[in-house]
Parts: C-alpha cells; sequence; structure tokens
C-alpha cells in the first residue's frame, strides 16, 4: 500500500492531479473521519496551499475545545486550500491522528502548492 496505509498515483483527470488512496484500517478513527466528512458535505478534492496551514487550523479549531488525551482532527486539513472555517472536526485518539497526518504529509511533501488531490477511503487492499 505504500506509506502506512497510502498510495498516490499521478492522473489525468480535468479536476485532480493526484489520487490520494487511504486504507481505512491502517488508521481507522482518522481515514473514518475523512471518510464521514467527504459522505457528508466535504469536498474529496482538495488543493495543497501550505501557506496557509497555520491561519487554517486556527479558524477550523475556534470553539472547539481540547478534550484530555484526545487530538482534534480536521477534514480538510489545514494544509489545504479547502481547509479552515467550516472544517469537520472530530476528537481523536492521538497516535491514529498522528500516525496518519504523518503518512499523508510524507506522501504529498514533494508536491508543490496548488497541486490538485482527490481523496479516496477504501476498506481493502
Amino acid at each position: 500500500m505504500g506509506l502506512a496505509g497510502c498510495r498516490l498515483p499521478k492522473v489525468d483527470a480535468a479536476d485532480h492531479d493526484y489520487l490520494l488512496i487511504l486504507k481505512r484500517s491502517e488508521y481507522p478513527q482518522t481515514f473514518g473521519h475523512i471518510n464521514d466528512a467527504i459522505g457528508s458535505d466535504h469536498s474529496n478534492i482538495v488543493t495543497i496551499q501550505r501557506t496557509s496551514a497555520k491561519s487554517n487550523r486556527v479558524l477550523s479549531l475556534k470553539g472547539v475545545k481540547t478534550k484530555a488525551g484526545l487530538d482534534r482532527d480536521e477534514w480538510p486539513m489545514a494544509m489545504f486550500r479547502e481547509g479552515g472555517n467550516g472544517a469537520s472536526v472530530r476528537y481523536i485518539d492521538p497516535s491514529d491522528n498522528r500516525g496518519a497526518g504523518s503518512s499523508i504529509g510524507n506522501i504529498l511533501s514533494d508536491l508543490p502548492d496548488g497541486t490538485r488531490i482527490k481523496v479516496e477511503v477504501i476498506n481493502g487492499i
């Protein structure tokens, strides 16, 4: 599957440049949250924009209190242009959330801002 539950094939599509495939069983809480958020009203196509990550994180977590022993996971992630106000936020086990964030961050690390990513969460291999 690649980097801890992630694959990133390049695609030839009009609306996205890469397909980020996430194996739900690798990080069930975080990837489950992404899947649920996409299944509701959040886009499955996101655009890398690391320069806005800090401000997006502040906006997405505003008014969401911390809980002892849990992380606040956000979708779309702060590193995406679509993150920030209106992001879905869920309390997640820190090891699941940070492992997923590290895997996604690493697999996308060589891609420049402006790259469009379609995200798909799968249950199997």
